[in-house]
Formats: structure tokens, C-alpha cells, sequence
């Protein structure tokens, strides 16, 4: 059964915690902006730590929120687009544009739940309880804490709560939900990734009308997303 059919399916409902963890917008090149919320592209790599593999494919559904947020001044080191300089590791020289100190901004009480369905939401279920590499949500200091993991079953829903779920651009009507341009997925090289329309909700919602939704047991709308 294909995970992106709607119809009733038994998934693994996982629920993550993070301290502190910050995602920069790389649409915007030279300047620190934080998004409210991982891509689901972060995602995807958090659950190749989990397994192992160079890449996650699967569909899955996700919401996310954040208890606050703060900004702190951190130390750039600009490396050498030419690899000169070897004595300092290619990095740039101060007097030419080298180290320097930016603002950066950050989410602090990051809560991210994920649906997982299918067999890969089996195979993923499976790592997450002995994960291969450590897992991190953003740069690679953010740790991210394991919390509960679940079998539930989702069922289509016409109305639900909407609240943090991360859904796609005609999803809803919610009047405070904002769309945000984000990397549904990398390339393992890196060199390309595929920039999907979302909508997201800052603030709780409550019952709502929706399109192509699911909804779990606790009434929350859930909508698989594609790779």
C-alpha cells in the first residue's frame, strides 16, 4: 500500500526534543535568518542518522513548534574559495575580509513530532530506538532527544486540528498560517535540492477545515509529504 494513499494506516508517531537548534534560510545568502522550523529536508537527515543511509526517501507527516527564541554572537571564519593560505587551513585573512562576528539567531524548546508510515516507517522505528550516528536537528551541535515512540493509526479527516502540522500550500484556509518556501530534499551531493510551498501555523488553530488530510488519535491533522 502506497503511504500517500487516503485511507485509514497504521504509522509510528515519533516525538523529538531539542534544547536549542537554529535552521538558516539559505534563501537568503549573507544574512543569519532562522526559520521557525525545520525543513523537512533536516528531517530527512535526521532520519539517515537514525538508519545509516545516506539518504531518507520516504513520505512522512510532521509538525513543529518552538518555545522561544533568542539571538547570540557568533565567530566566522571565511575559508579560501582558491584553498591558498595553508598555514591557517585555507581560511581567509583578517585584513582581507576573514574573521568577523555576526549575530546569530536560534529556536530554543524545539518540538518536532513525525509520522512515519509504511514499512520504511517500520524500518525507521527500528533505528530510532538504537540510532547509528547521533542524532542532530540543524547544525551539528544541536542535539536532539528521542522522546516517545508509537504505533497509531491515522484516518482521513475533512476537519481537524491544524495547530504546528507542517502541510502543504492548499491544504487549509487557516487565516494566521503563513507559507514558507522550504527544502523538502538535498542531493547527497548536495548539488540539488527541491523547493516545495508549505503552510505553517505559529500559534495553536484548533478544529479546522481540510484538504487531503489525516487525522491521529488525539485529532491532530497530519499530511504525508512527498521526498
Amino acid at each position: 500500500m502506497s503511504p500517500l494513499r487516503r485511507e485509514s494506516q497504521a504509522v509510528w508517531r515519533a516525538e523529538f526534543w531539542a534544547p536549542v537548534a537554529s535552521f538558516r534560510d539559505p534563501l537568503f545568502p549573507g544574512v543569519s535568518r532562522c526559520l521557525p522550523l525545520p525543513p523537512p529536508s533536516t528531517v530527512r537527515g535526521l532520519l539517515a542518522a537514525a538508519t545509516g543511509r545516506p539518504a531518507e526517501s520516504l513520505a512522512f507527516g510532521m509538525a513543529a513548534r518552538a518555545g522561544g527564541s533568542g539571538v547570540d554572537a557568533e565567530t566566522y571564519h571565511p575559508i579560501a574559495a582558491d584553498g591558498r593560505n595553508p598555514a591557517v587551513s585555507g581560511r581567509v585573512r583578517p585584513g582581507k575580509g576573514g574573521m568577523t562576528i555576526r549575530d546569530r539567531p536560534f529556536l530554543t524548546d524545539v518540538h518536532l513530532t513525525l509520522w512515519l508510515p509504511g514499512e520504511d516507517g517500520d524500518r525507521i522505528a527500528r533505528a530510532l530506538r538504537r540510532p547509528r550516528w547521533p542524532l542532530r536537528l540543524g547544525r551539528s551541535q544541536d542535539v536532539v532527544h528521542p522522546l516517545k515512540l508509537r504505533r497509531i493509526t491515522l484516518r482521513p479527516a475533512e476537519r481537524a486540528v491544524v495547530d504546528h502540522a507542517l502541510a502543504p500550500s492548499d491544504a487549509h484556509r487557516v487565516p494566521s498560517a503563513t507559507v514558507h518556501q522550504l527544502a523538502a530534499s538535498t542531493s547527497t551531493d548536495r548539488l540539488t535540492t527541491r523547493w516545495v510551498d508549505y503552510l505553517w501555523c505559529e500559534t495553536a488553530t484548533g478544529v479546522q477545515p481540510v484538504r487531503g488530510a489525516h487525522q491521529d488519535d488525539t485529532g491532530q491533522a497530519v499530511w504525508l509529504l512527498e521526498p
